[in-house]
């Protein structure tokens, strides 16, 4: 039986497939810009200088300052180039740190954007907007943050280190999972979440043996790209909320952190949602969806515990007060002592309880 539903796709052009970063002039005369600047953190400024060069008359500058959980200062610099150089768009190349930004000045300046993601995250796909602000991450939800337009080019993910690879498919396979169980879900995002998570657990494995496995990194994106449009349809709960509050508390990176927790809020969440479990056991082609989800993290390269990313212990209780402080929808009640365990299990990196 299908239960009621309310499916609300997002707007936005996607563009998919090898060597579409030709096409990044296209898609800016396409939203009507005559300006973009190009957005990229210190490490991928070379990607900007590439996107800058093919845009040539359309390029009005780069900015190439983001940083990890889009801090407010960043974004207030960021703003002062905007206004500096004209733009009337804006290109966000890399990860989660440069498209944050570009979300954050399109919701400041309602320009419009192009996402060219080099990573598995999925942000891109979303209306979704985290900041941080004196050492508190907060998110929100505004159309004003959607990127109009996503270019998906494989070629740029080849460059991609196997552990950063392996901790970006992970955090977009927590997507998946947390859609299957979302209480706004429906019929497409959870054929979308399942066939994410199988294509995810199957290309990564892969990319960690042969990074240059066009194939895998294929495989991988597609995943990525349905994972994402997951978590810009639907809700997320425990998990997202927890790595939220883990980054924004004790600065740690935020793919790992998604990585190192999956298994552990999957197994709190594991008994009141049986039938989500169900389907990400088949889509990982195991048995057991909570300890196929750690055996997966287990044969990628990359932390297995919040002490490895340099948590201290003693954060232990300040995190899970603050992951009860606001309740939020989740299968399970958020109740201090279970809260407690999942965050000292996933510090000490052994089998979830």
């Amino acid at each position: 039986m299908i239960e009621p539903f309310r499916y609300e796709p997002k707007p936005g052009r996607v563009i998919f497939g090898a060597g579409r970063i030709a096409e990044v002039g296209k898609a800016v005369e396409e939203l009507g810009g005559k300006r973009a600047l190009v957005l990229s953190t210190a490490g991928h400024e070379s990607l900007a200088d590439d996107v800058v060069k093919r845009l040539g008359s359309l390029a009005a500058g780069k900015f190439a300052g983001a940083i990890m959980h889009t801090p407010v200062e960043t974004t207030d610099k960021a703003m002062r180039c905007v206004r500096e150089s004209e733009a009337d768009c804006i290109i966000a190349i890399g990860g989660g740190s440069s498209i944050g930004l570009g979300k954050a000045i399109a919701l400041r300046s309602d320009l419009p954007q192009i996402a060219i993601p080099t990573t598995y995250a999925g942000s891109e796909m979303t209306d979704i907007l985290g900041e941080t602000k004196e050492g508190a991450k907060t998110t929100l939800r505004s159309p004003k943050v959607l990127p109009e337009t996503v270019i998906y080019d494989v070629d740029l993910t080849l460059g991609l280190p196997p552990r950063i690879s392996a901790a970006s498919g992970m955090n977009a396979i927590a997507h998946g999972v947390e859609a299957l169980y979302a209480p706004d879900r429906n019929p497409v995002v959870s054929l979308m979440a399942e066939e994410g998570i199988r294509a995810l657990a199957a290309g990564l494995p892969t990319i960690v043996s042969s990074p240059a496995d066009i194939e895998a990194r294929m495989l991988a994106q597609y995943g990525a790209w349905l994972c994402g449009t997951c978590l810009g349809a639907v809700a997320m709960a425990l998990h997202h909320k927890l790595c939220h509050v883990l980054g924004g508390s004790f600065n740690l990176p935020h793919a790992e952190t998604h990585m190192v927790m999956l298994p552990y809020t999957a197994a709190y969440n594991a008994g009141a949602a049986a039938g989500a479990m169900s389907k990400v056991a088949q889509s990982l082609g195991a048995e057991d969806a909570v300890y196929g989800l750690y055996e997966l993290k287990r044969r990628l390269v990359g932390p297995l515990s919040l002490r490895d990313l340099g948590m201290p212990r003693d954060g232990i209780e300040r995190a899970a007060q603050a992951a009860c402080a606001n309740p939020y929808p989740n299968p399970r009640p958020l109740e201090l002592d279970g809260m407690r365990q999942l965050i000292a299990d996933a510090f000490a990196g052994g089998p979830p309880s």
